[in-house]
Protein backbone atom coordinates (compact mmCIF):
# COMPACT_ATOMS: atom_id res chain seq x y z
CA UNK A 1 0.00 0.00 0.00
CA UNK A 2 1.63 3.42 -1.01
CA UNK A 3 2.41 5.91 1.46
CA UNK A 4 0.84 9.17 1.29
CA UNK A 5 3.59 11.79 0.28
CA UNK A 6 4.24 13.60 3.84
CA UNK A 7 5.49 17.09 2.08
CA UNK A 8 1.71 17.36 0.27
CA UNK A 9 0.37 16.03 3.59
CA UNK A 10 2.06 18.85 4.86
CA UNK A 11 1.17 21.59 2.73
CA UNK A 12 -2.39 20.75 2.45
CA UNK A 13 -2.57 21.03 6.32
CA UNK A 14 -1.59 24.32 6.56
CA UNK A 15 -3.22 25.62 3.62
CA UNK A 16 -6.49 24.36 5.55
CA UNK A 17 -4.83 26.16 8.82
CA UNK A 18 -4.74 29.48 6.87
CA UNK A 19 -7.70 29.16 4.85
CA UNK A 20 -9.98 32.81 5.09
CA UNK A 21 -12.58 32.53 7.05
CA UNK A 22 -16.44 32.53 5.88
CA UNK A 23 -18.02 35.95 5.89
CA UNK A 24 -20.02 34.62 9.10
CA UNK A 25 -17.09 33.73 10.69
CA UNK A 26 -14.99 36.90 9.64
CA UNK A 27 -17.90 38.96 10.95
CA UNK A 28 -17.96 37.42 14.70
CA UNK A 29 -14.48 37.24 14.99
CA UNK A 30 -14.00 40.80 14.52
CA UNK A 31 -16.61 41.94 16.77
CA UNK A 32 -15.38 40.08 19.54
CA UNK A 33 -12.02 41.27 18.78
CA UNK A 34 -13.23 44.65 18.66
CA UNK A 35 -15.14 44.11 22.06
CA UNK A 36 -12.36 42.65 23.62
CA UNK A 37 -10.00 45.36 22.43
CA UNK A 38 -12.40 48.13 23.73
CA UNK A 39 -13.01 47.03 27.22
CA UNK A 40 -9.33 45.98 27.75
CA UNK A 41 -8.35 49.31 26.26
CA UNK A 42 -11.30 51.61 28.12
CA UNK A 43 -10.76 49.36 31.63
CA UNK A 44 -7.15 50.01 31.31
CA UNK A 45 -7.43 54.05 31.37
CA UNK A 46 -10.42 54.34 33.65
CA UNK A 47 -9.11 56.49 36.04
CA UNK A 48 -7.63 58.81 33.97
CA UNK A 49 -11.12 58.92 32.45
CA UNK A 50 -12.35 59.95 36.15
CA UNK A 51 -10.19 61.96 36.54
CA UNK A 52 -11.15 64.06 33.10
CA UNK A 53 -14.58 64.49 33.87
CA UNK A 54 -14.17 65.65 37.29
CA UNK A 55 -12.95 68.67 36.04
CA UNK A 56 -14.95 68.89 33.59
CA UNK A 57 -17.84 69.25 35.42
CA UNK A 58 -16.19 71.20 38.44
CA UNK A 59 -14.71 75.04 38.38
CA UNK A 60 -11.03 73.52 39.61
CA UNK A 61 -8.56 74.33 37.39
CA UNK A 62 -7.13 71.55 35.77
CA UNK A 63 -3.16 70.76 36.03
CA UNK A 64 -0.94 67.50 35.76
CA UNK A 65 -0.61 67.90 39.75
CA UNK A 66 -4.23 68.44 40.55
CA UNK A 67 -5.27 65.07 38.47
CA UNK A 68 -2.34 63.44 40.21
CA UNK A 69 -3.43 64.93 43.28
CA UNK A 70 -6.75 63.68 42.75
CA UNK A 71 -6.22 60.25 42.23
CA UNK A 72 -4.30 59.84 44.97
CA UNK A 73 -6.54 61.31 47.24
CA UNK A 74 -9.60 58.98 45.66
CA UNK A 75 -7.48 55.70 46.68
CA UNK A 76 -6.14 57.24 49.85
CA UNK A 77 -10.42 58.19 51.03
CA UNK A 78 -12.21 55.47 48.97
CA UNK A 79 -10.13 52.82 48.08
CA UNK A 80 -8.34 51.53 44.93
CA UNK A 81 -11.60 50.18 43.70
CA UNK A 82 -13.22 53.32 43.40
CA UNK A 83 -10.99 54.55 40.44
CA UNK A 84 -12.84 52.45 38.90
CA UNK A 85 -16.45 54.00 39.88
CA UNK A 86 -18.61 54.28 36.60
CA UNK A 87 -16.64 52.28 34.02
CA UNK A 88 -19.50 49.51 34.18
CA UNK A 89 -22.01 52.33 32.66
CA UNK A 90 -18.95 53.05 30.08
CA UNK A 91 -18.24 49.39 29.10
CA UNK A 92 -22.44 49.12 28.27
CA UNK A 93 -21.21 51.56 26.03
CA UNK A 94 -17.43 50.89 24.79
CA UNK A 95 -18.06 47.11 23.89
CA UNK A 96 -20.87 47.33 21.47
CA UNK A 97 -19.61 50.66 19.98
CA UNK A 98 -15.46 48.69 19.79
CA UNK A 99 -17.39 45.49 18.50
CA UNK A 100 -19.46 47.55 15.69
CA UNK A 101 -16.79 49.91 14.57
CA UNK A 102 -14.30 46.85 14.37
CA UNK A 103 -16.21 44.69 12.03
CA UNK A 104 -18.09 47.39 10.07
CA UNK A 105 -14.56 48.77 8.96
CA UNK A 106 -14.01 44.51 7.67
CA UNK A 107 -17.33 45.22 5.84
CA UNK A 108 -16.75 48.47 4.70
CA UNK A 109 -13.18 47.36 3.49
CA UNK A 110 -14.78 44.53 1.05
CA UNK A 111 -17.34 47.01 -0.33
CA UNK A 112 -14.59 49.80 -1.05
CA UNK A 113 -12.56 47.08 -2.20
CA UNK A 114 -9.68 47.92 0.10
CA UNK A 115 -6.43 45.55 0.11
CA UNK A 116 -8.79 43.03 -1.79
CA UNK A 117 -6.44 42.82 -4.49
CA UNK A 118 -2.67 42.61 -4.26
CA UNK A 119 -2.04 43.61 -7.78
CA UNK A 120 -4.03 46.73 -7.78
CA UNK A 121 -2.86 49.74 -5.42
CA UNK A 122 -5.43 50.83 -2.88
CA UNK A 123 -5.89 54.54 -2.98
CA UNK A 124 -5.84 56.72 0.21
CA UNK A 125 -8.74 58.28 -0.01
CA UNK A 126 -10.63 54.31 0.14
CA UNK A 127 -8.61 53.75 3.17
CA UNK A 128 -9.59 56.98 4.33
CA UNK A 129 -13.26 56.38 3.91
CA UNK A 130 -13.68 52.74 5.45
CA UNK A 131 -12.55 53.83 8.25
CA UNK A 132 -14.98 57.36 7.97
CA UNK A 133 -18.06 54.92 7.84
CA UNK A 134 -16.68 52.74 10.18
CA UNK A 135 -17.35 55.19 12.85
CA UNK A 136 -20.16 56.96 11.58
CA UNK A 137 -21.73 53.26 11.55
CA UNK A 138 -20.75 52.31 15.23
CA UNK A 139 -21.40 56.18 16.51
CA UNK A 140 -24.72 56.11 14.85
CA UNK A 141 -26.13 52.43 16.10
CA UNK A 142 -24.78 53.35 20.28
CA UNK A 143 -25.25 57.39 20.79
CA UNK A 144 -27.85 56.58 22.79
CA UNK A 145 -25.59 54.71 25.11
CA UNK A 146 -22.66 57.35 25.20
CA UNK A 147 -25.54 60.13 25.55
CA UNK A 148 -26.51 57.89 28.54
CA UNK A 149 -22.72 57.72 30.39
CA UNK A 150 -22.36 61.48 29.85
CA UNK A 151 -25.23 62.13 31.56
CA UNK A 152 -25.24 59.81 34.19
CA UNK A 153 -21.63 61.00 34.67
CA UNK A 154 -22.82 64.65 35.35
CA UNK A 155 -25.78 63.93 37.78
CA UNK A 156 -27.09 62.58 41.11
CA UNK A 157 -26.95 59.20 41.73
CA UNK A 158 -30.40 59.46 43.27
CA UNK A 159 -31.83 60.99 39.77
CA UNK A 160 -31.12 57.48 37.75
CA UNK A 161 -30.95 54.71 39.41
CA UNK A 162 -29.41 52.48 36.58
CA UNK A 163 -29.41 52.85 32.88
CA UNK A 164 -32.65 51.46 31.44
CA UNK A 165 -33.88 53.78 33.98
CA UNK A 166 -32.73 56.81 32.43
CA UNK A 167 -33.81 55.61 29.41
CA UNK A 168 -37.47 55.41 30.25
CA UNK A 169 -37.21 58.69 31.89
CA UNK A 170 -35.91 59.92 28.83
CA UNK A 171 -38.11 58.45 26.61
CA UNK A 172 -41.33 59.80 28.49
CA UNK A 173 -40.29 63.24 29.57
CA UNK A 174 -37.88 64.12 26.89
CA UNK A 175 -39.11 62.48 23.82
CA UNK A 176 -36.70 59.59 21.61
CA UNK A 177 -35.24 62.57 19.89
CA UNK A 178 -33.25 63.64 22.86
CA UNK A 179 -31.47 60.17 22.73
CA UNK A 180 -29.80 61.68 19.40
CA UNK A 181 -29.26 65.46 20.98
CA UNK A 182 -25.74 66.35 19.79
CA UNK A 183 -26.10 63.46 16.95
CA UNK A 184 -24.39 65.88 13.96
CA UNK A 185 -21.95 67.63 15.68
CA UNK A 186 -20.31 64.39 16.94
CA UNK A 187 -20.38 62.69 13.76
CA UNK A 188 -18.29 65.89 12.59
CA UNK A 189 -15.88 64.72 14.72
CA UNK A 190 -16.06 61.61 14.00
CA UNK A 191 -15.75 61.08 9.99
CA UNK A 192 -11.95 62.42 10.75
CA UNK A 193 -11.10 60.95 13.85
CA UNK A 194 -12.14 57.41 12.71
CA UNK A 195 -10.77 57.74 9.29
CA UNK A 196 -7.43 58.67 10.17
CA UNK A 197 -7.26 56.00 12.98
CA UNK A 198 -8.08 53.62 10.67
CA UNK A 199 -5.85 55.31 7.86
CA UNK A 200 -2.79 54.84 10.25
CA UNK A 201 -3.21 51.42 11.65
CA UNK A 202 -3.63 50.13 8.23
CA UNK A 203 -0.90 52.04 6.79
CA UNK A 204 1.51 50.84 9.71
CA UNK A 205 0.22 47.10 9.63
CA UNK A 206 1.36 46.79 5.65
CA UNK A 207 4.31 48.44 6.43
CA UNK A 208 5.22 46.13 8.90
CA UNK A 209 4.27 43.16 6.76
CA UNK A 210 6.00 44.36 4.10
CA UNK A 211 3.91 45.87 1.90
CA UNK A 212 4.83 49.66 1.86
CA UNK A 213 4.44 49.75 -2.29
CA UNK A 214 0.77 48.91 -2.15
CA UNK A 215 -0.05 52.35 -0.45
CA UNK A 216 1.62 54.93 -2.59
CA UNK A 217 -0.53 55.67 -5.57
Amino acid sequence: MKRPNDGHSSAKTEAEQHKPLGTASQVLTSLAAGAMAGALAKTTIAPLDRTKINFQINQAPYSARQALNFLVKSYQREGLISLWRGNSATMARIIPYAAIQFSAHEQWKQVLGVDQDKVRKTSSWRRFLSGSLAGVTSQSLTYPLDMARARMAVTQKEQYSSISHMFVRIWREEGPRTLYRGYSATILGVIPYAGASFYTYETLKAIHMGELHFLIT
